[in-house]
Formats: C-alpha cells, sequence, structure tokens
C-alpha cells in the first residue's frame, strides 16, 4: 500500500488552493452579505474541470477519478462549507445518477452542462416524514397520461432547488408496490407545475438554499423516464452510495479549516504572558483534532481508492461517513472551546464550520442509523455490498489505480 499522493494529486490540490486564494476568498463574503446563490464561482469551478473528475471524456469530463474529486472537495468545503454542496448537485448525486442510468440522449442532452455549472442540478428524494426511510415515506406520485408523466407531490431539505435547472426525481409509478414501485425521472425546473420554497435554516446562511419542492400537475415527457419504471430505489440508493464519497469529503474539509484556524489562534493568542497553544488543554485539543482528521481522511481516501478500482464500496463509505461526521462535530467542538468568546464573532468562522458539521453529521446518513447498519454488516446479518452496481463508462484513472494495486 502506498500512503503518498501522486505528483498528480498535489498539482490538483495546489491547483484549487490557487482557485480559492485567488476566486473564492475574496468575494465569499459578498455573496454572503448579499445573500446571492454563488452561481458565478460555481461555474469558474467547472470551467476549471472540479467537477467532472469523475466523468468520461466523452461527455466533457477529465478522468481524474474518485480521489482527485476528494481532494477538490476537500479543499472548496474548508474554503467555505456551502460551496462543498456544489459536489453533489454538480457532480454525484445529479449529472453521475444521469450517467450511470440514462441512454445515450439524456447523458448528452443533461451530463455536459451540469458538470460545467452552465446548469445548477438537484437531486430530490426526501419528503416530510421520510428521513432515513425515504421509500416508506414517499407521497410523490407519478401516473401516465398519454406522453407525459403527471407528478403530484412533494420533497423537503432539497439542495439548491430554487435556483436548479435540472434534477433528478423519484416518485411512485405503482403505489401498491412499496420501494419496487417508485420511479427516477429527470426534471426541467421551467416546466408548469414546479415551485422550490428555500427554507431558512438557523446558522447556515442563504448559499445552500435547502428548499421544499412542490409539484402541482407537473408534466413531463416519458423520455424524461431515467432507467426503468421500478428502479427507482435501486437508482435512489445508486447515487447516494456516489454521494456519500463527497461528504465525507466536506466533513474533512470542514475539520481541517476549523483545525488551522485553530492551530494559528493558539499561537497568536497570548494568555497570562504566554501564548494559549503552551496550555497543556489547549495541547491535547489540538492534538486529538490532528490524529482523528488524520484517521478520516485515510478512510476517505480508501473509499475513493476503491471506487477508483470500479467497486462501489458501499461498506467503506459509509465507514467513511460515519467516522468523519463524528470527528468533524468533535473538532469544530474543539475549536469553539479553544476561541472562547471570539468563535461566536463573525471576524472567524468557527460558528459556520460548527453548524456545517452538525448539519452534514445528520445529513445523508444520520450517524444513529449509520451505527446499525455498519453493525448489521459487521455482525453478518446483512451485506453492505449486496446491492453493488458496476459504473457505465470506466475511467482511464480505474486502469491507472489497478496497474498499482
Amino acid at each position: 500500500m502506498d500512503f503518498e499522493l501522486t505528483e498528480t494529486n498535489r498539482e490538483i490540490q495546489k491547483l484549487v488552493r490557487t482557485f480559492v486564494k485567488k476566486e473564492i476568498g475574496p468575494v465569499i463574503k459578498g455573496y454572503e452579505e448579499r445573500r446571492e446563490f454563488p452561481r458565478e464561482i460555481f461555474r469558474k469551478m467547472g470551467e476549471q474541470g472540479f467537477f467532472g473528475s469523475c466523468f468520461p471524456e466523452s461527455v466533457g469530463g477529465s478522468e481524474l477519478g474518485f480521489l482527485n474529486l476528494a481532494i477538490i472537495c476537500e479543499e472548496i468545503s474548508k474554503a467555505h462549507p456551502a460551496l462543498g454542496y456544489a459536489f453533489n448537485m454538480q457532480s454525484m448525486t445529479c449529472p453521475f445518477t444521469i450517467l450511470n442510468w440514462g441512454n445515450d440522449e439524456q447523458i448528452q442532452k443533461y451530463v455536459p452542462d451540469l458538470i460545467r455549472a452552465k446548469k445548477i442540478g438537484m437531486f430530490a428524494l426526501t419528503e416530510p416524514g421520510g428521513g432515513s426511510d425515504p421509500a416508506g415515506a414517499m407521497k410523490t406520485v407519478a401516473k401516465l397520461d398519454g406522453d407525459d408523466y403527471v407528478i403530484n407531490g412533494s420533497k423537503v431539505f432539497i439542495t439548491f432547488a430554487n435556483e436548479a435547472d435540472y434534477g433528478v426525481l423519484f416518485a411512485k409509478t405503482d403505489v401498491s408496490k412499496g420501494h419496487r414501485g417508485i420511479s427516477a425521472f429527470i426534471i426541467e425546473t421551467d416546466r408548469p407545475g414546479f415551485k422550490a420554497q428555500p427554507i431558512e435554516m438557523s446558522g447556515l446562511g442563504y448559499m445552500t438554499r435547502s428548499c421544499e419542492v412542490f409539484l402541482d400537475n407537473y408534466r413531463l415527457p416519458k423520455e424524461n423516464l431515467l432507467g426503468k419504471e421500478g428502479e427507482g430505489f435501486k437508482i435512489a440508493m445508486n447515487a447516494l452510495d456516489y454521494g456519500r464519497l463527497t461528504v465525507p469529503a466536506r466533513l474533512v474539509g470542514i475539520a481541517q479549516g476549523a483545525l488551522e484556524l485553530s492551530i494559528d489562534y493558539a499561537n497568536e493568542r497570548i494568555l497570562k504572558g504566554e501564548p494559549l497553544g503552551k496550555y497543556q488543554m489547549i495541547q491535547h485539543l489540538i492534538a486529538d483534532m490532528t490524529v482523528e482528521i488524520e484517521a478520516a481522511r485515510l478512510l476517505l481516501y480508501k473509499s475513493a481508492y476503491l471506487k477508483d478500482k470500479g467497486e462501489t464500496a458501499t461498506r467503506e463509505s459509509a465507514h467513511s461517513k460515519y467516522f468523519a461526521s463524528e470527528v468533524a462535530t468533535k473538532a469544530t467542538r474543539a475549536a469553539y472551546e479553544i476561541f472562547g468568546g471570539y468563535a461566536l464573532t463573525d471576524e472567524y468562522p468557527v460558528m459556520k464550520y460548527m453548524n456545517y458539521a452538525n448539519m452534514l453529521h445528520m445529513g445523508e446518513g444520520a450517524p444513529n442509523v449509520q451505527r446499525v447498519l455498519i453493525a448489521e454488516d459487521a455482525l453478518g446479518w446483512k451485506d453492505a455490498n449486496r446491492h453493488q452496481i458496476k459504473r457505465r463508462f470506466p475511467l482511464k484513472s480505474d486502469l491507472a489505480v489497478l496497474s498499482k494495486s
């Protein structure tokens, strides 16, 4: 096993850090103050190819693979946690799902513009009362009417929905079949019957744009069915499995940001004539943060490495997400203790890191649910990898990783 990043990995990491310094740092506060969606930043990220790492060149991707995507996502999330959400909507859960399950026409129509961020994407699965049981609580229904599906229902906590152009949405086409009656659709938000209303979320600002979505006799051509009728639950689980790569990457980025802030502050803050970092209690906090973040990063990289080999790595993705969420919430809490009252001021982004860590701690796999699934897998009661589905388009990076194995 080689734990060193390759020269390519390091070059990409350096590229992203330069991008953050030049394109994000000088403008991000203005977006927050104006409560403005950072569409222009996303477009520039798309132009740099940040969202296309796991996509073939035939659709405009760079074929750099999942490990490089994790590195990019970590660096962007460290700069500002809200921007990390783009890696689900512009890379994994939306366009990558279309890439894996769509036909050639759908792929060429939607994927290139999404990974270039010319269009904004969304992933609409969760419904009120759904949480960790999206299938059982799903009430959104799609009925075939001639050449169209007519969709009625609602979704909740749908990121970027009021800014999105396209999305992957799930609805029941046969209410008698439970999760086997769920189907997936590629939707276009400019059609009549679609409405998205932002949800004000305490401490997260406006850029995340988590929304309620309402579908009122929303008509969609039957050609926009993604996959086959009844495959929706399988498509959703597959999408979340890939999306679960970017969630721990964002959490690691947040935790690393909190650590770097804490180190700088502990060296600069003078208490009773000594730097704050001279006090053993502060040293203990920083030591724990340092070691646990590195462990979370290694779990993340392992998951990405296996995906680069062409494996779904559901088990490893679950381990990575669960542990990274625990580490990030603990690290941001430690930063809060190190900064004391200054953590509550706008001078430092400590509370921003903390609030986003708490949100991602619960999102895309609540910790208690993750514990149960990981334990059932470890006990041999359920196989976490039983629904593994190979990617439709292998990447050049797959062969590069395999040659080292």
